[in-house]
């Protein structure tokens, strides 16, 4: 079995583009919670829009999906599921909740997390929610002519329970270590997690809620304004490339955890550069609506939609967005893909 041991973590050396990417996180956490004691209404709007995001990125990362308007619907609690697919959704809006209001009582415990899991499977009939997997089971994956092939082997479902008890032990101990930074030390444990695999359904979407509570109860609540999920969902394919790098020579206790750490970094970082770049188009009036508007589309890392915009920029009208997106494509500072309903918006190249 794999050995769970994060004492290479103490005082250890990160590559320096890691050393990068944590300083500025650093950075921007405490600017974020500066601006969290003046400005606790715009951080409140954020927060309502992130968690349509996260539901809606971290089901759609595993294919489960609906429309924006009854995901909205579902997560403001508005309309009960309709099928399958929309009972997974609402199940992962309610342990998303469970975090959002309670990560200070949460723990990173078998209890805890037997608990989330029994909360997101809830509303799926025959969810097998809050019990680990009782058969084994691959990780498959489908080339370019069809072929399946497996990508990984988890655990066997009989060594669940005690891989599980190590994980914990190993994480607390390694808590517990005032030399192991705990931004190092969350990635290692959310990517044991996902090789021990050890639900039946449901791992993915476990492994970022996890993710979130041992970020949260670390004082890195990012994700809370601007969705984790939704990033992972962004870069999914260098996610799971990460993984795929860091899950290699698992089993035996010789694989490289920093692919999938670099990748968990950057995802948090991003979050923390998009809160700082929206925070200014929320905070208040010191910006004309135009401004502002511009602000997100010139900032923003990926393309965006009229719709999305509306969600960053709540009080400002459908109306004036559609002007001033006219505006910018007109003078050349963005430039316009897509058609219809997929017509998104992005910083012109230089």
């Amino acid at each position: 079995m794999h050995r769970f041991d994060y004492n290479f973590l103490d005082n250890s050396l990160l590559p320096s583009g890691l050393v990068d990417v944590t300083a500025g996180i650093s950075s921007l956490k405490t600017l974020a919670q500066v601006r969290k004691k003046d400005y606790a209404k715009a951080f409140t709007e954020l927060e309502s829009i992130a968690r349509i995001q996260s539901v809606r990125g971290s089901n759609a990362i595993e294919g489960i999906v609906t429309s924006d308007e009854r995901i909205a619907a579902i997560v403001n609690a508005n309309s009960a599921p309709l099928n399958h697919d929309e009972a997974e959704i609402a199940g992962y809006r309610d342990a998303l909740a469970e975090v959002h209001t309670n990560y200070e009582i949460l723990q990173f415990s078998e209890s805890d997390i037997l608990g989330l899991h029994r909360i997101m499977l809830s509303l799926v009939p025959d969810g097998s929610g809050g019990t680990y997997k009782a058969d084994d089971n691959v990780i498959m994956e489908i080339d370019a002519q069809g072929m399946r092939r497996v990508r990984f082997r988890p655990i066997p479902a009989v060594q669940i329970q005690q891989a599980m008890e190590q994980l914990l032990l190993s994480y607390h101990d390694a808590r517990d270590n005032a030399s192991i930074n705990q931004l190092l030390l969350i990635p290692c444990v959310i990517l044991d997690f996902l090789c021990i695999h050890p639900f039946r359904d449901g791992n993915g979407r476990m492994s970022r809620l996890l993710s979130l509570l041992l970020l949260y109860k670390n004082g890195f609540d990012a994700g809370k304004y601007i969705s984790f999920e939704e990033q992972i969902n962004q870069q999914k394919t260098g996610y799971y490339e990460a993984l795929r790098q860091s899950s290699v020579g698992w089993h035996e206790n010789a694989n490289d955890y920093f692919p999938f750490m670099g990748d968990f970094l950057r995802t948090l970082y991003r979050c923390y550069q998009e809160l700082d770049r929206r925070f200014a188009t929320v905070e208040g009036g010191r910006a004309t609506k135009s401004g502002r508007i511009e602000a997100v589309v010139l900032g923003s890392l990926t393309p965006l939609s009229k719709r999305e915009i509306c969600e960053i920029l709540p009080d400002v009208s459908p109306t004036t967005v559609e002007a001033v997106l006219g505006r910018m494509v007109r003078e050349g500072s963005i430039a316009k893909i897509g058609a219809g309903r997929a017509t998104r918006y992005k910083k012109a190249a230089l």
